[in-house]
Parts: structure tokens; sequence; C-alpha cells
């Protein structure tokens, strides 16, 4: 019989770990979800720089929609004969890490994404990571650094990106044990992009009995290039919190120990412009005027708090001017389509 404080799948999927255990071994795997980007150069780089004890597989799911250019299985050097690849068609990053996850045989997969960079000491640190892990722990999350211009103040999409640094159970790092992975049925599909999937499945294994923990190894996340419209096209993201609110409950974010957000506030400016609009076309000047008042002063809040901790240059505070305006009806309609799309949605329970 299973003790009660032990997740159910330990009697039948630890076996393997605790032989490699007792033989001093640290067996894992790295998956690397792909849209075939150039950082997955360095990213291979990296890990082939990365030291001993080196990974069983090394597993590359190419997600582009369509084939594109071969990817560059030459950086993995060493590791070149370790590489698998399989295609996913574009069914995003979840989907991809399942795909991953059924290619490997290792009682731990490593989640990297393919803008990272592991430090050359990354292999050493993580096998310690996984050998202080007890039976009772899923997964381990390696500690992200994100590189900034110590010379200036930081955009707005370099905070965001830095934001990984204190982020919980990040995909960007995180080794999972297989079998608790195997316990939960993966990755949720039904997220469609890089965004709340990785809180999701770590909600899951922690509600199936299994512990998370932080480790010692550090992985360099550098911010990527990005448009001035970014912003704007992250906003989808709400629907995936509709998802999660239907899946995990209203705490949620305390749980996954995630930030809250401004919908609230983004709510109440959305309505007064909608009110403002509304009043006009009735012929009632005051309150328009009035809605609209609260509509810029909201605005107007927004894009400061954007403005104000960053660096303040032309091109930065043009953008946040006009992104603000846009930001919050958008993230408001994207979350009641995302309410609509998941109000009969059922908990995950592993692809068909």
């Amino acid at each position: 019989m299973t003790p009660p404080d032990t997740p159910a799948s330990t009697a039948t999927g630890t076996a393997e770990p605790a032989q490699h255990r007792a033989e001093g071994k640290i067996s894992y795997a790295v998956v690397i979800p792909t849209l075939g980007r150039p950082c997955l150069t360095d990213c291979l780089r990296a890990l082939a720089d990365a030291g001993e004890p080196r990974p069983d597989q090394v597993v590359l799911v190419d997600d582009r929609p369509e084939p594109g250019e071969p990817l560059p299985l030459e950086a993995a050097g060493p590791l070149r004969d370790r590489i698998r690849t399989t295609a996913t068609g574009g069914r995003g990053p979840a989907a991809a890490r399942n795909a991953g996850l059924a290619a490997v045989g290792t009682p731990w997969v490593v989640f990297l994404d393919d803008d990272v960079r592991v430090t050359p000491d990354w292999s050493r640190r993580l096998t310690a990571d996984l050998a202080a892990a007890d039976v009772r722990t899923g997964g381990v999350q390696g500690r992200i650094h994100v590189p900034l211009d110590g010379g200036r103040r930081p955009t707005d999409w370099e905070r965001g990106t830095a934001g990984l640094e204190g982020a919980a159970w990040a995909t960007a790092d995180m080794a999972y044990r297989s079998a608790a992975l195997r316990d939960v049925g993966g990755f949720d599909e039904r997220f469609p992009r890089a965004f709340r999937e990785d809180a999701d499945l770590a909600l899951r294994v922690l509600d199936a009995g299994w512990t998370l923990r932080r480790g010692a190894r550090v992985t360099h996340h550098p911010v990527r290039p990005a448009d001035r419209w970014v912003s704007v096209r992250v906003q989808r993201g709400n629907a995936d919190d509709a998802l999660m609110r239907r899946l995990h409950g209203g705490d949620w974010w305390q749980r996954a120990a995630a930030p809250r957000g401004r919908l609230a506030r983004h709510a109440a400016v959305t309505a007064a412009a909608t009110a403002a609009a509304a009043l006009a076309l009735a012929r009632r000047p005051r309150a328009a005027a009035l809605a609209g008042a609260v509509w810029a002063l909201g605005t107007a809040e927004f894009a400061w708090a954007r403005i104000a901790p960053g660096p303040r240059t032309r091109h930065e505070v043009t953008t946040m001017l006009s992104t603000s305006v846009l930001i919050p009806p958008l993230a408001v309609a994207h979350r009641l389509r995302g309410e609509l799309a998941h109000r009969r949605t059922a908990p995950w329970r592993g692809a068909a």
C-alpha cells in the first residue's frame, strides 16, 4: 500500500530514479520547443558547453506551422549524436513539450526555452539539484537571470522580461520528474501560447501530491528584440487567465505566485470610454465630458506608471502613450472572449 504522504505514482514510477541514485548517476533529458529562431543556435552552443554530466537525450520540438530552414543541429557540438527532432506543426508550446516528453525515457526531463543560455557549470548544478530531490519532489526550477543594460533604465518590455527572475515554475528552465508529468497528463494543450501553461502544470502537479522546489543552477534569459506593439499583442494572454480561473478557481493567482495585473482598472477605464461615447450619442454633453475625463485620467495614470520607471526616450514615451490607449479595451475584450470560450471547460486529462 502506498504511504498516504507519498504521490500514488511513487510506488510504481520511481524505481528507476532510485536505482540511478544508488549508482550515483542522475539520468535526464532536455526538451527544447522551438520556432526555429536564430537564438536557438546560442541555446544549443551553451548547452554543449555546459560540461558533464551531459543529458542522455536532447529533443528539439519544431513547432513551426510550416517547414522552414533546417534547425542548427551542428551548434550542439558534442551533443549532436544525442539530438532527436520532432515536429508538431504549430500546435503551441504546451503540445510541443508533450511531444518532447513522449520522446524521452529518462526519470527526469528538463524543459528549456530556445532563447535561454545555460551557464558553463549548468550540468553539474542541475544534477546536484536533482540529486537533492526526495521521492516526493516532482520538479526543480532553475534560477533565471535576465541581463539588462546597466547604463540606463530598462524599457517596459525589458522590465516585463525581467519579471521571469521571480516567476514561479517558469519552463524557461524547469526540471520535472517524468512520473509526475505522466501523473497529471502533461501540459494542458488548451493553452495555445507561452503563457500560463507552466503555472497550470505546476498547480496540477502540486494538487497531485508532489512538491516543487527551486534549485541552485542559473540560466540566462536575454531580452529578445520586439517592436513597439508587442505589449498590445500579449494582451491575448487575458483569455488564458480566464482558463486558469475556470480550472483552478479565483485564488489561482496566490497559489501560482502570479502578479494580479490591472484588469479591474482596465475594465473601469474601458467602461468610462464606452459611457462617454454612449452619452455623447444620447446628446448628454456634460455627462459625456465627465465620463471622458475619467477615461483620460485613467489612461494617463496607466501610461505614467509605465513611463516613469523607464528610460523616457522619445521612442519609449511615444510607445507607452499609444499602447496605453489600446491595452485596456483589448485586455477586457480578450478576457471576455476567454470567459465565453472556457465557460464549460473540464479539467485536463491528457492528450487524446
